[in-house]
């Protein structure tokens, strides 16, 4: 039927927190103005806003407005095609995006965007796989210390 809208594309997003989509767009924000070396508030300059906006834009806190992305395209030298690239065409694809939200969430840190620039810089694979061993060793561990007090609270 033309004219309508598919229902489970209009339907509002019932999980809490911000919309993938906005999220995705806001990593690719914060990714392209790292790579080019620009702050946060040099970025909120060019832009006439403050520099917590621009945090709030890179979260997906706040959406971004079609006007404001162009602005931010041409700040940071891009398209604003290069904000959307990685989503997924079908709907249930494009709420994830290219990233699951768990990766998207540890590229919005500091830490998770460092280590993500400076990792490819190991070039020996064999100690590219010690990191990644010892990184796995600290999740499981702190995984089994969250178990083992989460059964001290049910008993």
């Amino acid at each position: 039927m033309t004219g309508t809208i598919d229902h489970d594309i209009a339907a509002p997003q019932a999980a809490a927190g911000p919309h993938p989509v906005d999220r995705h767009v806001g990593l690719h924000i914060r990714m392209r103005r790292k790579a080019l070396g620009v702050s946060q508030e040099k970025l909120a300059e060019a832009l006439g806003l403050t520099f917590q906006q621009v945090q709030k834009y890179e979260r997906g806190t706040n959406r971004v407005s079609a006007s404001k992305l162009y602005e931010i395209a041409r700040a940071l030298q891009t398209t604003v095609g290069f904000f959307y690239e990685g989503l997924e065409d079908d709907a249930t694809g494009a709420a994830q995006g290219f990233l699951g939200s768990n990766t998207q969430d540890f590229l919005l840190t500091p830490e998770g965007m460092e280590l993500a620039s400076v990792f490819p810089k190991i070039r020996r694979a064999g100690l590219r796989r010690k990191v990644l061993e010892l990184v796995r060793a600290m999740a499981e561990l702190e995984a089994e210390e969250r178990r083992g007090a989460l059964s001290l609270l049910t008993s």
